[in-house]
This record gives C-alpha cells, structure tokens and sequence, in this order.
C-alpha cells in the first residue's frame, strides 16, 4: 500500500472563532489555473478522474471534479462522489488514539501487552510506536500491486495472528519503517479501549461531528456502481479497472472512503481543534525522534516537513487497490489541497505540487528588490564581522553583540561570497515584514529568516543551515 511524500515543527493554530459555515474566496485567475493544471495532468489516461478540495482562509474555497468516474459508461466524475483514501485513514485512526488518550483510557507510552499480550515483544512496543512507524512489526501490504491472497476477505484478527507475531524487523524505536501491521494493532486497541467498533468510535467522535456525511468503511460498506470505479494499467497499457482488496485487508491502515469536500472538513477540523485539544494535536504532528535522536519527519499518522520556504506542512499519500490520495495541509497559512484519483498513476501528487505552487506563488512587492539588497549587504558584513549597524532597529543591534558578531563572521565566513541571494517567503506579523532568504554560497546553502521594519530596517536577522 503507498504512502505520500515526507514531511515537523511548531504550530499555530487558525483562531477557532472562524465560523464553520463561512467560505473562502480564490481568484477568477487563480481558479483557471487550477482548472488546467488538473486537465493537463489528466491528459495521462491512466488515471480517468480527479476530484479535488481546496481549503483557504481556514474554510473551503474549492471543490471540483473533472473527468470520468466509470469509463464502461462514460460516467462524469461529480463532486459528490466519494473516493477511497487509502493511508490517509491513519489520520483519523491516530486521532481516535489520542480521543481515548484525552478520555484517560489509553496512554501514547502503554505497551502493547496491555490490550494484546501474545503479540511479538508486546512488553516492548508502545502505542506511540504503532502509531509513529517504530514499533519494527513486519508491513503486511508493503506491495504496490493486489497480490492474490488478498484479493479474498481476511479479519483483523487473522492479520494480528500472522503479522503481529511474526519477529520484529528491529529493535522499537531505532528504525523508521512504515508498517499498516502497526495501524492494524493500533486498531484493535482502539476497540479493545472503547469497548466499540473503529468504525463506530470514528463516526461518532469524529467525522459525525466534523459534519462529514460521505464517509463509509470500506470493510462494511459495499461499494456500487454510484460509486467511481477504480483502474490500474500494466506498464503503459490502457486503464483497466481494478480488482478490490478482499474484506478487511485495509481496516486501520486504509479502509475510509468520502468525498474531497469531506476530507477538507477534517483538515478544516484539524486546524481549528475542532476535535482534538491542543495537546492532542501538538502529539499528532509533532516529529517522532529514534532512540539515538533522529528525525523521522512523522508524527502519528502524517508526515510532518518544514519546507524551503520555512512553512510548516503536514501530509500524507494514500493508496488502495485503483485508487490514490493526497491530502497535504499548511496549518500555518490555513491552506489545505485534496486530491483524490480512481487511478494509482502520480497524477495526484503532481496535481497537489503544482497548485501548492500556485498558492503561494508571492504576490508583486514592491520592496522586495530594497529588502534583498539590504540582507545581501549585512550577509556579507558579518562574515567581516563588521555589520553597518546603522540598518538595524535597536533590538538588532543589541543582539549582536560582540560574541554574536564573533559567531557569525567565523562560522559564515567559509562560505564564500555569497552566489545567490533569493526571497523564498514573505508575511507580515506584529507590524513586522517577515522576509525568508535563501542564500548561495560557494560550499553551502543557508536560510536566513528576517523581519523588516516598515521603514526598511532589520529587526531580525537569523542564519539557519541548509
């Protein structure tokens, strides 16, 4: 079963006052642009239909469906349609996790044995590590293709009984290894925790209350011809529909279907702590370190990234039998793209980049040329170790102080001259013009994260690697 991309920090959350019912706005121009960014990637006729939700301001702004759900009948893809998310069902099996963390149920540091005993060093796992990808328990869906055994039902406890007891790959918590074995106990604790089904615990904490109406288990809920249909192609051969997994493979680890616009509710949720308090949220995007201090870029159940730009993004890929998602979420801008496809080709991660692209292409600014000069001027000044201290606000200068001078100059200086200097972020905050560089050496590459004043001085100036 793939996965998404990788990608962890600190988050501000969107004010939870924004009303739930409010919309958001995109530009004609803007619009167009998303319009033809999906026709073109749908010029690969592997992949028939894209459906797609778009979240700004903190509300939805745009949801649509382009091309052909079933091609037997030549059936238009519609908005209502819902498409099987596939691992993006992680996100809301880690967020019933931490809903029973809040009750006083379960504790993210509970070993296994707790709820599963006989499962392979249960003693040693904790429910963190299920739900992180540590816990080292062999994948059982690692293929991209239905092999098949699976093409016939299973049950969960089969699984647990095959997988869950298999050795472990490594030790708990020296190695990140994505594993829906880990999703399928994760699961079953869940159950065992709340006294009730998954599906039963996630309709009722989550996604009736998130107003999510699309949203059926796959593993109970039979899918029909209202249903779009999912295709596979052999190498560069025609779309061809695909054989679903049989009942219950994909439970925990990907069994939710739902529309775009569904999926957008939840991102929408997740940003306003509509369903989990801080804490909990702070836990399910927070970057999981090994035991030796690693990054993973995971928290529980998504990828956590701070892009080149310096903006946190969190996300996730998913993938089932026919079908792929991508659901990549900008808390800090409030901005969130969904993509859903009834193919299994990369049209829905190269959808997702190019309107990422789009969305934050930087509007025209006027002081931008001022501002690049400026940082380019003071860059290579503290390598001199001799900054004009005449372009600072106060609180800079006081900040470079002797030994802070004496830091930058030694350490900055082996860069060289600096190659190239380009704005990659602008945004205002506190009155200030925050201000991202990417600056060029002839050895590396650094970040340099600042904040302007409105009469053109620096009041900060950081220096981060690359």
């Amino acid at each position: 079963m793939r996965i998404g991309t990788t990608a962890a920090g600190y988050i501000l959350a969107l004010a939870s006052s924004i009303p739930w019912t409010a919309s958001a706005q995109l530009a004609p121009g803007t619009l167009r642009s998303i319009d033809a960014i999906v026709d073109k990637a749908l010029e690969d006729k592997s992949v028939p239909s894209v459906s797609l939700a778009i979240v700004a301001n903190g509300n939805l702004a745009y949801a649509k469906a382009y091309g052909i759900a079933r091609l037997d009948r030549a059936v238009p893809a519609t908005t209502d349609m819902r498409y099987k998310i596939g691992s993006n069902t992680k996100q809301f099996v880690a967020a019933a996790m931490l809903l029973l963390v809040q009750d006083g149920k379960v504790s993210l540091d509970d070993k296994v044995s707790r709820f599963l005993p006989d499962l392979t060093r249960a003693n040693d796992v904790s429910v963190r590590q299920l739900l992180s990808h540590t816990a080292g328990y062999v994948d059982y869906y690692p293929l991209d293709y239905l092999p098949p055994y699976m093409a016939k039902p299973t049950t969960v406890d089969a699984i647990l009984a095959d997988w869950g007891k298999r050795p472990l790959s490594f030790a708990p918590g020296t190695q990140w290894s994505y594993s829906n074995t880990g999703y399928a106990i994760a699961g079953r604790i869940i159950e065992i925790a709340s006294g009730t089904s998954l599906d039963q615990f996630v309709r009722s904490r989550i996604t009736d209350k998130l107003d999510m109406k699309s949203v059926v288990d796959t593993s109970t809920t039979p899918w029909d011809s209202r249903d779009p249909q999912g295709y596979e192609v052999a190498a560069l051969g025609p779309p061809r529909p695909a054989h679903a997994e049989g009942k219950n493979w994909t439970w925990a680890a990907g069994n939710l279907a739902m529309t775009a616009s569904d999926l957008a509710r939840w991102d929408m949720g997740l940003m306003r702590d509509a369903i989990l308090s801080r804490a909990s949220r702070n836990e399910l995007s927070k970057e999981t370190l090994l035991s030796d201090g690693t990054g993973t870029h995971y928290g529980l159940g998504m990828f956590v990234l701070t892009t080149d730009e310096g903006r946190l993004r969190w996300d996730h890929g998913g993938e089932t039998s026919g079908f792929r998602s991508q659901n990549t979420v900008f808390p800090n801008d409030g901005i969130a793209i969904v993509v859903l496809t009834n193919g299994t080709a990369g049209t829905s991660d190269r959808v997702t980049g190019e309107i990422e692209a789009l969305l934050f292409t930087p509007a025209v600014d006027p002081d931008a040329p001022a501002a690049l000069s400026s940082v380019r001027t003071l860059f290579a000044q503290l390598q001199a170790g001799h900054p004009d201290r005449s372009m600072m606000t106060g609180a800079l200068n006081a900040y470079f102080n002797e030994q802070v001078v004496s830091d930058f100059s030694s350490s900055l200086m082996p860069l060289g001259t600096a190659v190239t200097v380009t704005q990659t972020r602008t945004d205002r905050r506190g009155g200030l013009i925050y201000r991202f560089f990417k600056i060029k050496g002839a050895e590396k590459t650094v970040g340099v994260a600042t904040y302007f004043t409105p009469d053109g001085k620096l009041d900060q100036f950081i220096v981060y690697p690359r």
